[in-house]
Formats: C-alpha cells, structure tokens, sequence
C-alpha cells in the first residue's frame, strides 16, 4: 500500500517459446497504479444506475391507479415507461461522442443532474390542486429528462471499468455497474405496488423515488473529481479514446466481427426485452394471476444478477470472453424455447417459474460480457462507441419485435382460464417466434463470430517486446519490475 490509497498491481512475465524482455522504452508501463476511490466511483454508477431504471418503471406496475390519478387511459401511462425507448434511440449517439470526448466526469455528473430533475418534476407536477391535464405532461416531462438521462449512464459501465479497472477486474466491475440496472427493475416493481395501495399514495411514491435521485447527484458533483485516476490502470487506459468519433464509427462498420455481434446480441437484448415486455400478457391467457408473473419476473431478473455475478469472476480470471458469450448464448435459446412451450401449458407454475429463472440466468449474465468483447473486438475504438452501438441496435430491434410479436397475436373467442380480462390473445405464435429468434441469431453467433481480444494484445504488446537476437544481452540490461 502507498500513501493516497494507491495499490501497486502486479505484472506478470508472458511465457513463449521465445524468450521476451520488458522493452525499455516503455519502462513507465511495467507497474501501474490502481486508487481505491475506483470503487466510489463504481458505487455512484451504480447507484445512478439503480435509481434511472425505478423511475423509468415507477408506473408500469402501478398502471391502473396511476390512470386514475393522472386521469389518463392505460395506453397513456404505458407512454411513460415507452417514452425511455423512444429516446434513448436518437440521443445515443450524442452520448457516445460525449462520454469519448468530454470525458466520465461530465457524463455522470449531467446524467445525475438530468435523474434528479426529472424525479423532481415528476413529484412537483402531482399535488391534488394541479390540473389533471398539467398532471400528466410534467410527469411526462420528468419521465422524458430521466429517458434523457438513461444513456448517459447505461453507456458508463464498459468506460468506467476501461479508466479505473485493472484487467483481472475489468468484466467484474462492468458486471456491477450493469446489473444494477435490473436491480432498479426489480425494486421498481416491489417498491410500486407496496406503497400505492390507492391512487392516493403516488406523490408519497414519487418523492420516495426523488429522494435517491437528489443525493446521487450530491455525490456524483461533489465525489467524482476527475474522469481518470491520477496514474493508468492497465496499458489500454492510457490510450483509451484514442480513436476521434467519427474514424472510431467507421472503423466498427469496416469490422466483421463487431458488426456479427451487434446484430446477434443485439437481437438477443431484443428478445429480453420482449420477454420483460409481454410476461404478464402471454401467462395470463393460461389462468396463471399477475402476482405470479411477478415473480417469475423477480426469479429471471435474481437469477440473471447471480449469473452475472458468477460468470464475471471467471471471465475476469480466465479473459474466455468468447467462450463464456457463445456457451451462455447457447442455453439461453434452450430456455426461451423451454419458456415458450410450457407458458402455453396451464397449471406449470414450477416448470414456467424453472424456464423463466434459468433464461434469467444464463441470458442476463452475456450482457456485460458481450459489452467487454465488444471493446476488445474493436480497441482502439472508444469504449462508450462500441458498446453504445450495440444499445442502440438492441433498442432498435426490440421496437421492431415488439411491434412484429403483437401483430401475429390472434384473438380468442374463448379463454375459460383467462385472468387477462377482456384482451384475451393467442400467444402461441408470438412466442415460437420470438424462440425461433432467438435460436437463429445464436447459430449465427456461434458460427460466425472469431476474433482477437485486440485490447489484450495491445496490452501485452506495450509491456513487452521479443527481442532481436543479441548473444551479448545480459541480464543488467532488463530494467526490474516493482511489485
């Protein structure tokens, strides 16, 4: 340990069949420097993170007495969790090229501002006196400066762990960082309906929900001082960024093995969104109640942190990047076809809660570590553009699946089992497609996806160097290395 909190992390000697010497030129590299403020700067991420995605969900769960407070139709309240989706797709870009070039202090700092506002506009716009027509847009306007907010702070985790990390904690500290996403999730849907019993309680919700986003914005300004730590972490942070926006853009479209995986992983984070989407509509036409939709949604977002957890250590120790995204990809399409067998079955409930919490498992834990082999596939493009694209392609297709799934639903005459209401549909179709999706776009993956961890080999590169053969080299002339 040294004075400041620094640790000192230790370099080890490659083997080959050749012997290799530190290069001398590059002497700096050999010992880099880590600070223990990385991990207040990953609790402010994630905290960030956890709070954007309960005030994106804070109504969904709540949608028939938050229509009866807003005095809107359902269809209205649906708009202000959609309303997230429908930004994120235009403004992504934006935040790509500010989170590369202005650097992680001013992207966390205006995320949290922009959280903050909006759950402050949110609870100020629903006191009893105020109209109910005013009532809903600034709600709206708050949800819509929380959906501005959401890429600034979904794109961090790949950059944040790039600047602050180590290698061998890289995956895991984007792994954190991501899942505390689903974690807001979560909360949103057990937080919601516990403290709105009646349409009463919603401006108790919503400044239950501000109160987080005001203190997150307090320490983002005041406790992250700098984007970057006084000294690099790794050999890659030094040259992280190096590509400008525009080049980095263009190198990712001339990149196979980038642009197979922003199709087939975005095609998956589609399905998951779909799935998250449409739960509660397919279980209920099978007699199966809402409560246990939620929990099946509970089970597939738990499991899908535990996975994601688990498989980030090992990614972390063994950098299988490749593997760990094809093998995960492979059970997660056996889970969705399991899942879309047995949710058309009534009277499962252990077989669609299995089918739910394994797809959870094994599906949730790929995203942060197809987000680092994203980066590695195309260093030394920008950590928030290669991974940012792949939101936006995941964004893009979950709309267009959203909109395909709900158009091949048929109405049935007759649903004896039915606990959906009057909106009684067909789901069967939908739900084979959506495997068969999901199927296809791994095949793809698994056959056709190689590459080079590019960001690895720089590294080892900038530490070492195999050296002419010189029989007069000796051991004085390797410079020593610090541990």
């Amino acid at each position: 340990m040294e004075n400041g909190g620094e640790v000192s992390s230790e370099v080890q000697t490659v083997s080959s069949d050749e012997p290799r010497r530190p290069n001398p030129e590059l002497r700096k590299l050999l010992v880099f420097k880590v600070y223990n403020r990385r991990w207040f700067v990953l609790l402010v991420l994630c905290l960030l993170n956890c709070s954007n995605a309960t005030i994106w969900l804070t109504f969904a769960p709540i949608a028939d007495q938050s229509a009866q407070y807003l005095k809107v139709s359902l269809e209205e309240v649906n708009w202000l969790s959609v309303i997230y989706m429908v930004v994120a797709i235009p403004v992504s870009f934006g935040t790509t090229w500010m989170l590369d070039t202005l650097g992680l202090r001013v992207t966390l700092i205006l995320g949290s501002g922009l959280n903050m506002f909006g759950a402050l506009l949110r609870f100020l716009g629903t006191p009893r006196g105020t109209a109910a027509e005013v009532r809903y847009v600034l709600v709206m306007l708050g949800q819509t400066l929380g959906a501005l907010a959401q890429p600034l702070i979904i794109f961090t985790p790949t950059k944040l762990a790039a600047l602050w990390f180590p290698d061998h904690q890289r995956a895991t500290a984007n792994t954190i960082a991501s899942m505390s996403n689903p974690l807001g999730v979560l909360l949103a849907n057990i937080i919601s309906p516990l403290m709105v019993p009646t349409s009463a309680q919603i401006p108790v919700l919503l400044l239950a929900y501000a109160i987080p986003a005001c203190i997150i914005c307090f320490l983002a300004t005041v406790g992250i001082r700098s984007s970057t730590p006084p000294t690099p972490p790794s050999a890659s942070a030094e040259s992280s960024s190096c590509e400008p926006f525009i080049q980095g853009i263009k190198l990712l479209l001339k990149n196979k093995a980038y642009l197979i995986l922003l199709l087939c992983f975005g095609s998956g984070i589609a399905v998951f969104t779909c799935f998250s989407t449409l739960l509660e509509q397919i279980l209920c036409v099978q007699g199966y109640t809402n409560d246990f939709a939620g929990l099946c949604g509970a089970l597939f977002i738990v499991f899908g942190i535990v996975g994601a957890g688990a498989l980030g250590l090992y990614v972390d120790k063994t950098k299988k990047f490749i593997e760990a995204t094809k093998i995960n990809m492979s059970f997660s399409a056996l889970a969705c076809i399991a899942f879309s067998v047995v949710s058309l079955m009534p009277q499962q409930k252990a077989a669609v809660a299995a089918a739910c919490s394994l797809f959870g498992l094994f599906g949730f834990s790929i995203y942060p570590v197809a987000m680092e082999l994203s980066v590695e596939c195309s260093y030394p493009v920008g950590e928030a553009t290669s991974a940012g694209l792949i939101f936006v392609s995941g964004q893009v297709q979950s709309v267009l699946y959203i909109i395909i799934l709900q158009a091949l639903t048929k109405r049935l005459a007759d649903a004896p089992l039915s606990t959906c209401g009057d909106a009684n549909l067909s789901w069967r179709v939908p739900t084979l497609v959506m495997a068969g999706l999901c199927s296809v776009f791994t095949c793809c993956f698994i056959i056709f996806f190689h590459t080079r961890y590019r960001r690895l080999e720089a590294e080892e590169e900038a530490m070492y160097v195999t050296p002419q053969i010189n029989d007069s080299a000796t051991d004085e002339d390797a410079p020593s290395v610090d541990t």
